[in-house]
Parts: C-alpha cells; sequence; structure tokens
C-alpha cells in the first residue's frame, strides 16, 4: 500500500482531484400552475381528483395556486354560455354542478344573499399566501366549504373573520389587511401571471418543463388527463405513482372528507363508501355527517380544531 504525499492518496487510484459525480440524480419538476377562483363550482368539483394527483404524482411537481378574479363585479358581468347575466341566474347553474359532481352545493344564497364579487376572499388567500403556503390553501378550502356546501357569503368580512379564526390565526387583522391597496396589487399580480398563462376560464392547469415546454388543461377533467398532461412534459422520467395514504393519515391531514372525495382516492363505487369507512377506521376516530344528500367524515382527532 503506497501513499502519495503530494496527493494525499493511499492505494493505486490515478486520478483527478476534483471530480464531479452524480449518485444519484434528482427527479426532474414540473411548474404546476392551478388557477382558480374561491366562487369557481367547478374547481370545487375538481377538488377529488386533484387531491389524488397530488397524493400520487405531487413530487413531480412545483404547485402554484393562482386566483383569477372570476366576479369583480356585476356591472357589465355576463356568462352567456351559462346563461349568466345576474346572481339569481347562478343559483340554477351551481345545482347543476352539484348534482352532476357529487361535490355538494347549496347555492340559494344568490336568490337571497348574493356574492357580489369574489375579490374579498382572493385578497384574503393572497395575504395569508404572503405568510404561509400551507395556510393559505387550507384557507381556500375551507371558504370554498362555506361557500357551496354552507351556504355562506364569503364576500362578507364577518364570514371571512370567521373561516381565518377557526383556522388559528387573527382573522380580523388578516381581513383588515386584505382591504389594503398592497393586498389587491398582489391579486392583480395573479392577474397578470394568469393572462400571460393564456387563461380563460377556470379551473385551468398548465404544467411547464424546464424548457418551458407546456400543457394546458382547461375544466374539471379525470386523473388520467392530468397524468398524461404530466407525461408529455417529463418524458425523460418514469413516473412512478406514490403509493395511496391510508385514510386514517389522510383525514387526520385533511380533517374533512366528503363521500365523492374518498370514492375518488381510493376507486370505489358510491355504496362502498360505508363498508369501505368501517373496514379502514375504527368508530372512534371519526364521525358521518349528511349534508344535501351527500355523505362527509370528520376525524375525532385531539387536534381535531386545527384546520
Amino acid at each position: 500500500m503506497i501513499c502519495d504525499l503530494e496527493t494525499g492518496v493511499c492505494g493505486t487510484a490515478d486520478e483527478e482531484s476534483i471530480q464531479f459525480i452524480d449518485l444519484k440524480p434528482s427527479k426532474k419538476k414540473a411548474d404546476l400552475y392551478y388557477i382558480t377562483d374561491p366562487i369557481c363550482s367547478h374547481c370545487w368539483a375538481l377538488e377529488p381528483v386533484l387531491r389524488r394527483f397530488g397524493e400520487q404524482y405531487g413530487h413531480y411537481v412545483n404547485f402554484h395556486t393562482v386566483m383569477g378574479g372570476l366576479l369583480e363585479g356585476w356591472d357589465g358581468f355576463a356568462d352567456v354560455k351559462n346563461g349568466i347575466g345576474s346572481p339569481a341566474d347562478v343559483a340554477g347553474h351551481w345545482k347543476e354542478v352539484g348534482a352532476h359532481s357529487r361535490m355538494p352545493i347549496d347555492g340559494s344564497l344568490w336568490l337571497h344573499n348574493p356574492i357580489l364579487s369574489s375579490y374579498p376572499p382572493s385578497r384574503v388567500f393572497k395575504v395569508i399566501q404572503q405568510q404561509n403556503e400551507h395556510l393559505a390553501t387550507v384557507f381556500l378550502r375551507r371558504a370554498k366549504e362555506a361557500v357551496f356546501a354552507h351556504n355562506q357569503n364569503i364576500a362578507e368580512s364577518l364570514v371571512l373573520i370567521d373561516i381565518v379564526n377557526q383556522m388559528g390565526l387573527d382573522g380580523e387583522a388578516i381581513v383588515d389587511h386584505a382591504e389594503l391597496p398592497a393586498a389587491q396589487q398582489l391579486l392583480e399580480q395573479d392577474f397578470d401571471l394568469a393572462r400571460s398563462l393564456g387563461v380563460r376560464g377556470f379551473p385551468t392547469i398548465i404544467m411547464t418543463n424546464e424548457s418551458n415546454q407546456g400543457v394546458k388543461i382547461v375544466g374539471a377533467r379525470q386523473l388520467e388527463y392530468y397524468v398524461k398532461g404530466l407525461e408529455q412534459i417529463l418524458p425523460s422520467e418514469s413516473l412512478q405513482a406514490k403509493p395511496l395514504p391510508e385514510l386514517a393519515q389522510l383525514l387526520e391531514k385533511e380533517t374533512r372528507l366528503f363521500a365523492k372525495e374518498v370514492e375518488i382516492m381510493y376507486d370505489l363505487e358510491r355504496n362502498q363508501f360505508d363498508s369501505f369507512i368501517q373496514e379502514h377506521l375504527p368508530p372512534e376516530a371519526y364521525t358521518i355527517h349528511e349534508i344535501l344528500g351527500e355523505q362527509y367524515i370528520e376525524g375525532n382527532f385531539r387536534a381535531n380544531s386545527r384546520p
């Protein structure tokens, strides 16, 4: 065994002193832009598929939630394609989306307490996002639950304050902050990004790779669309879906899951929901509720007061 005093190497190695090695090449990732709005009914319908895509393929994407600005106000607004020209017209459309998707939607608030703009909850989202991306995602989910399933007007400050307070944050301070010009500027940045991506409807998901090649998927689609899109922009990757999470783990993370979300996550038929829950959760771990003809489960965990 010979040790070279100049190189400091013991042995017969005859190599450069500095070399680049790649022991475990990192996976390439795509940027995923999810353009949405707190009062977009089809975005609510997409929740079950989007959650499963995130659970199984989220390790391949950097996820960016972008506010699209669906409703600034009713002056001059018209959605001719869906026959919407006034708040009252939205009620029937929402009811139809809820029946088709089985993500519960009430929608009668459009008849007696209509939402005048989707900008207030969008600004709250942006304010929270500046502090914590995860909590912003939680807020968006809670806001959608409030407006679609529980028929609450999420453009009203008191409703927004209550949602944020239940997340353990200072609702009044955050909602007040959301009324400042700086919050509107943050929202405008999202609008600019959405326009630059060529987005004209919600939900839209755009995935791009490091070569700025991308795919655009408009509307609430099935899981295969998003997986195929990811395959197209990461052709050199052999995509491997992560195993589905255990139901107890998923419920602890999400706190509340509607029946359709459980069915999509675990490939269940509607009539299998009850037996699946009983098989995978102990009775003390959950409570089943019903709203608008659909079941949902809430976890009875010690931290169940968390968002």
